[in-house]
């Protein structure tokens, strides 16, 4: 296959667009233009590993197999770009092994709608009242650059300021956005901690999950201005999320759609092995039925999260019997529980360890769900302050103390 020309690619950017526009997850034609000023294939590694949505991951090889590696790179799913925080070179993960991913080119029905949420022109407008786009942004988690230079090409690269733990990942990425002819500032560090030497921004932009809103974010964006990030919670369904800070210090929002990234890597968890010898462990029944409550997701989900902030839950569902089977822990690994319910009954045997009763904690939280009438996340939403992170219903001053409190 020869190099595409530059008309090739300027097609293949616009079928792209297109299937986004299609899907409405790109909307604003000043994101197109970005799209097309900043070629997501100069952000493609040599080799890497395509992970379509609905298909195997694959290998991408611009040399062993050009037109594949042309095909993945303007295709609407993630490329990942590290595995195993670097440890594992992508070159050598065999497709048979199960290797953590810890870096990827973000889908661009992922990084376009969240984009998009920022509302460039509308901080603009609010902040110097001529509507002009010289916003500031934050950026936490570089990556290969691409988001970054999207960003640089919308507001320009004097007003974005990316930040990457991963020492050799921003290294590539300062590399791509030169080859893409782009300066935005970059800086090598943990993103939690926001940065300091430059604030108040007018946005912070976020590319990795997080669990709990480090209250550094908030402090570095001013009044009116906005944070946009994936919200991963222990339990239940990612939600993309967009917070507004107040004059009072707070950021408050509502969740705007799912959403699933990689973690922030000092947010990340891990779930503990259950030991298969169960005795010891308290035992109990319950009329509850388990399965209602873990797939009756988003809403209860975020109430549960609200009120059991720590909460881990696994399940698995019997191939040959339909059982359902609940793996429950704390974050600190303290407490465990079992819950196991037959196909075709209401109520399930649950056995539980550690000074917590993980099982009764989650049934309470579904409770308050049911108690405030079932909310979706239409009615949902989250307060970040100096205390902590809430999760609201209805309005911000109706927020759900953890339990216990």
């Amino acid at each position: 296959m020869t190099v595409p020309t530059s008309e090739d690619v300027a097609r293949r950017i616009d079928a792209l667009a297109d299937q986004l526009t299609e899907a409405g997850d790109l909307t604003d034609p000043a994101w197109r233009a970005a799209a097309h000023a900043v070629p997501r294939h100069l952000f493609v590694p040599p080799t890497a590993w395509a992970s379509p949505y609905e298909e195997p991951e694959r290998r991408i090889d611009v040399d062993a197999d050009p037109a594949g590696w042309w095909n993945a790179a303007y295709a609407n799913h993630p490329i990942i770009t590290q595995y195993d925080d670097g440890a594992t070179p992508s070159a050598e993960v065999n497709s048979d092994e199960r290797r953590h991913c810890t870096s990827s080119l973000s889908a661009p029905d992922v990084v376009f709608p969240f984009l998009e949420l920022l509302d460039v022109n509308g901080l603009a407008e609010r902040a110097h009242g001529d509507g002009r786009p010289h916003v500031r942004v934050l950026e936490i988690g570089t990556g290969t650059g691409w988001t970054a230079g999207l960003l640089s090409a919308r507001i320009g690269a004097e007003n974005v300021v990316s930040i990457e733990v991963d020492g050799q990942v921003a290294k590539q990425a300062a590399a791509n956005l030169e080859a893409a002819g782009l300066s935005p500032v970059l800086i090598t560090g943990d993103g939690a901690l926001g940065f300091p030497e430059v604030s108040p921004f007018d946005a912070v932009h976020v590319t990795c999950g997080v669990t709990t809103v480090p209250y550094s974010w908030v402090e570095r964006t001013r009044p009116g201005g906005v944070i946009a990030f994936p919200w991963m919670p222990e339990y239940g369904p990612g939600r993309r999320t967009r917070l507004t800070v107040n004059e009072n210090g707070h950021a408050v929002g509502q969740f705007h759609g799912g959403a699933s990234y990689m973690m922030l890597r000092g947010q990340r968890t891990t779930f503990p092995v259950f030991e298969e010898d169960t005795a010891g462990w308290d035992e109990s029944a319950t009329a509850a039925d388990p399965r209602r409550i873990i797939w009756d997701t988003p809403g209860p989900g975020v109430v549960i999260t609200g009120q059991v902030p720590d909460l881990m839950v696994n399940h698995s569902v019997g191939v040959h019997d339909g059982s359902v089977r609940l793996w429950l822990a704390d974050t600190g690994h303290t407490s465990k529980a079992l819950v196991d319910t037959a196909w075709g009954r209401t109520g399930a045997r649950v056995r539980q360890r550690g000074p917590r009763r993980l099982w009764e904690e989650l049934e309470a939280a579904y409770r308050t769900w049911l108690g405030y009438g079932a909310p979706g996340t239409d009615r949902l939403g989250l307060v970040i302050g100096p205390n902590g992170q809430r999760v609201w219903v209805d309005s911000p001053d109706k927020v759900i103390e953890p339990h216990p409190a």
